[in-house]
């Protein structure tokens, strides 16, 4: 009887179970979008972080350069070349960036309280500049045995000759083969080629980044010289948000033996076993081991600027606002509408009280109505919703994330350069997750009781008198 009576009541009021369905629909449809909104920028927060630390890295451990003092001159690169005519080529190989720490601190840091995985990397610029001298030509100044004796003996001047040389800059990082897990290459896939065996630590292979490797011609198979040394290039990597790490990759200790800096590494990468004790590792971490600056990718966050931090903060701010005053909104016209409607009821709901039907029966008619219509609502907010987001990824805009230092010298060993900031272009995504799919219910639901509440709390106040004066 319960459920005949309301299907047959909500076909017969169509256009009001319409009203209110619409009403919640829109509420629930801007939850879903906004939340599928927040959560494409926590992925393009995450992708930036990634890029810069990799895949899992919780916090990196790394010790700012000391600022130079009086009397300190500037390591400055120097480059020497023979005389000669032949063909000339230099690399200068260079920490980057940072200050070294010794490799017994990865140890160290492994060992600390929270830490599950710690991973030593050295991060390098080599400066490489290619060219040849020329020597010139020495051309009398006159006509050989001219006026006046002078025969052009000893005279004339020195013309053509000079120099052309070209220098490259290029970011070179030794990764611990062992430790392939963690660190900033794990930002980047193998398009092409294999990544470095464990039993590789001493090799001269290389792994190249895409965008290197097509500038400068290189493919797997082929050979890299640095500094006089060559690498066999085992494998092409291509990072994931557009920008790579390193333009080179090579075992560690290929790249402190380069550097000239035996046990020596400039960023610990650091994977918490709690992510939710990360701040506590920090402290940790500080406290046991000083002279070093831990850098969470919190921390790192809160640099991160341009439009992707401006619509993150509308995303988070403004449009969560935003969903909250329209869903009460909804929820309120609902529930109005719904009084309005049993108000509208009085002489049908005073006959059934009359026929022998108590209030709480009619009361759950009442609520039985309003959740039909929430649940309706849901529907049509949830495919409104869906569409919302599938046009925000389809044709969303793409966002600028501009990254700058964290502190003086501090910064993402690998990515730490002269400029001291770095833009990414992320490309804005709106996923909507099982969660928010099952909040959207939840909220129909919702909808539906309190709409319900409404409704039942004014049809349990009717009496049969008032059908009775109605009908008179």
């Amino acid at each position: 009887m319960f459920f005949t009576y309301l299907r047959r009541e909500v076909r017969r009021r169509r256009k009001a179970a319409l009203v209110v369905a619409s009403g919640l629909a829109l509420g629930i449809a801007l939850v879903i979008v906004v939340s599928a909104v927040a959560a494409g920028m926590n992925q393009a927060q995450g992708k930036v972080l990634q890029s810069l630390y990799g895949l899992g890295t919780d916090m990196t451990v790394t010790k700012a350069a000391a600022p130079p003092g009086e009397g300190d001159t500037v390591r400055k690169p120097r480059f020497e070349f023979d005389a000669g005519d032949e063909r000339q080529s230099r690399d200068v190989v260079m920490v980057q960036g940072l200050e070294t720490l010794a490799s017994s601190v990865v140890a160290q840091v492994g060992k600390q309280d929270g830490v599950a995985e710690a991973v030593g990397g050295l991060s390098l610029r080599v400066m490489k500049v290619d060219g040849e001298f020329k020597r010139g030509e020495i051309r009398p100044e006159g006509p050989p045995g001219g006026a006046g004796g002078g025969g052009g003996a000893g005279g004339g001047k020195v013309q053509g000759g000079g120099a052309a040389f070209g220098v490259d800059s290029y970011s070179v990082y030794g990764t611990d083969v062992a430790h392939l897990g963690l660190g900033p290459l794990t930002s980047s896939k193998i398009t092409s080629g294999r990544t470095f065996m464990a039993s590789e630590a001493n090799s001269k292979v290389a792994v190249v980044d895409s965008a290197y490797a097509k500038e400068q011609k290189l493919g797997v198979g082929g050979k890299l010289t640095v500094s006089g040394t060559a690498y066999g290039v085992i494998g092409i990597a291509t990072a994931d948000s557009g920008d790579a790490a390193a333009n080179v990759y090579l075992p560690l200790a290929q790249a402190q033996s380069l550097a000239d800096a035996k046990d020596k590494v400039t960023t610990v990468y650091v994977r918490a076993a709690d992510s939710q004790r990360i701040e506590e590792v920090k402290g940790t971490i500080q406290q046991n081991i000083p002279g070093t600056t831990v850098t969470t990718s919190a921390d790192l966050a809160n640099t991160v600027s341009g439009s992707l931090s401006t619509a993150s903060d509308l995303a988070s701010g403004v449009g969560t606002w935003l969903s909250a005053v329209v869903l009460a909104a909804a929820f309120l016209v609902a529930g109005l509408l719904t009084s309005s409607a049993v108000s509208r009821r009085v002489r049908e709901f005073g006959t059934l009280k009359a026929l022998g039907w108590r209030s709480g029966r009619v009361t759950r008619q009442v609520v039985g109505e309003a959740l039909v219509h929430g649940l309706i609502g849901g529907v049509l907010g949830i495919g409104v919703g869906l569409a919302g987001a599938w046009a925000i990824t389809a044709f969303g805009p793409t966002l600028t994330a501009e990254l700058g230092a964290v502190g003086a010298g501090r910064g993402p060993g690998p990515l730490r350069g002269e400029a001291g900031t770095r833009a990414l272009d992320i490309a804005l995504t709106a996923p909507v997750s099982a969660a928010t799919v099952a909040l959207a219910v939840g909220l129909a639901v919702a909808g539906g009781l309190v709409a319900g509440a409404f409704g039942g709390w004014r049809a349990a106040r009717l009496r049969p008198a008032d059908a009775l004066r109605r009908v008179a």
